[in-house]
């Protein structure tokens, strides 16, 4: 294979692109969590006034707007404790909820929700302003009282109980998050900019590698159709261009390796002429009787060699692939031997359209029905497209072959007909040359026996 057939390549190898493409989503997206980050607020926690939740257990009822955020209830045992707050924060809130509320430290429960986030109890830090000027969810707090820098507040989720007269505790708590709430509306709108951003280069990644396997197994369905297609040309990464020329070396090395032994074939067959001449000379000297066999058996041997010298010009000189309606190729066959007087007929059906060699495929179709014609008196032809194939079925009334007889005829010289008559069995190649060419076209041909007797070959062919 020369230089100018072999594809320039680029020298990256696809481990570093794959690599650099991983490294740049991961980047982009770090770059868009960031820019939402910094465009979008904070999520604040809930806070509460510790004044307005020790109302609430006092037994005053939940306004409205405290009803959303927060839930009350009585129950027979005290709030589960766990996961408990910190040591110094739990003791804290309840020594100063049961010192408001004039009951024991013992009659008083704090404990955090197993939800997550932050809490606390206690003065606001310096340098954090008063508790109205903080940014509350709603509601922020829940009755009209008056704030100082010392107002103590609960940062949910929390839960509180507190011990009745009648053994009951009542319990105040806050309630779940919204599935969606502002917390995992920001992290949904991160994960969404983040595909946004990345989907366009995965689709153009993903896109650029695939591309040239797909033309890999186009050009291996091709290699089986057409040995003589031209060689690969793929832009890619640098093991794409090692493998395209693997194959393109391959695909020369199989080509030359079929003309050598085709052309040494012919060789043959060409030489036996000079010998079989002169047998046929030297026979005239011979005796009638035996001078009658020996022409006979020259004769034959004579066909044999004739009939491979066309087999291998045929094989070798491949006629160039064209798009054709085989129903018309199929026409033609027919057309010649009902000229003949022979009995062949073409059934009704759709038109099919395949790409192969014209006079290769009238070739391959003329032996079938010949067979056909020559064992069984009659040809049946049909075409249906079936899974992406041409079907083209040859039947006749014959009477068959043995099971272990239906893929040996394909063998060169293999001959189905016993007597080895040239008027009957013929030299041996049609079978074998009709499948030569139904595999060069990407296809095959089969032979099975009819149920009511007689021999069906089906050929098939890629549309």
């Amino acid at each position: 294979m020369t230089g100018a057939g072999r594809p320039d390549m680029p020298r990256l190898p696809m481990f570093v692109a794959m690599f650099g493409f991983g490294l740049a989503c991961v980047l982009a997206a770090v770059l868009v969590n960031i820019a939402v980050i910094f465009a979008l607020p904070r999520p604040e926690p809930e806070i509460y006034q510790l004044r307005d939740i020790e109302l609430v257990l006092g037994g005053r009822e939940l306004p409205p707007n405290a009803q959303k955020v927060l839930d009350v209830r009585l129950d027979s045992q005290a709030p589960p404790g766990p996961p408990p707050a910190p040591e110094g924060f739990r003791r804290r809130t309840e020594q100063r909820i049961a010192r408001d509320l004039g009951v024991k430290d013992a009659d008083v429960v704090y404990a955090r929700k197993p939800l997550g986030g932050f809490m606390d109890v206690g003065p606001f830090p310096r340098g954090m302003g008063r508790p109205a000027e903080f940014r509350r969810r709603e509601p922020s707090h829940l009755f009209e009282l008056a704030q100082g820098p010392g107002q103590p507040v609960l940062i949910g989720p929390f839960r509180v109980g507190v011990r009745q007269a009648d053994g009951r505790w009542r319990v105040v708590e806050t309630r779940n998050p919204r599935l969606l709430d502002p917390w995992r509306q920001h992290a949904l709108l991160w994960f969404l900019a983040s595909i946004l951003v990345t989907a366009p280069l995965a689709y153009l990644f993903a896109r650029r590698l695939s591309a040239p396997i797909a033309a890999f197994a186009a050009a291996a369905d091709r290699l089986g159709r057409d040995p003589t297609a031209p060689p690969l040309n793929l832009q890619g990464a640098a093991e794409i261009g090692v493998a395209a020329r693997a194959f393109n070396d391959m695909q020369e090395r199989l080509r030359r390796y079929v003309d050598d032994r085709t052309a040494m074939i012919g060789a043959v067959a060409h030489d036996l002429r000079t010998p079989l001449t002169r047998l046929r000379f030297h026979a005239e000297s011979a005796p009638r009787e035996l001078r009658d066999k020996m022409a006979a058996d020259i004769a034959e041997m004579d066909a044999m060699v004739a009939a491979t010298l066309a087999f291998v010009r045929d094989a070798s000189q491949a006629g160039p692939r064209v798009r054709l309606e085989l129903r018309s190729l199929l026409e033609t066959v027919v057309d010649g031997f009902a000229e003949l007087g022979r009995d062949v007929r073409l059934q009704p059906g759709e038109a099919v359209v395949v790409e192969g060699d014209t006079v290769a495929l009238r070739r391959m179709f003329a032996n079938l029905v010949d067979n056909a014609i020559k064992f069984g008196g009659l040809a049946r032809v049909s075409l249906q497209a079936e899974d992406d194939c041409a079907i083209v079925e040859v039947e006749d009334d014959g009477p068959g072959l043995a099971e272990n007889e239906l893929e040996l005829v394909f063998e060169p010289f293999r001959r189905g007909e016993p007597s080895r008559n040239r008027d009957t069995g013929g030299i041996g190649l049609g079978l074998t040359a009709a499948r030569t060419i139904a595999r060069a076209h990407g296809g095959d041909i089969t032979l099975a026996n009819r149920r009511g007797g007689g021999l069906k070959g089906r050929v098939s062919l890629p549309i």
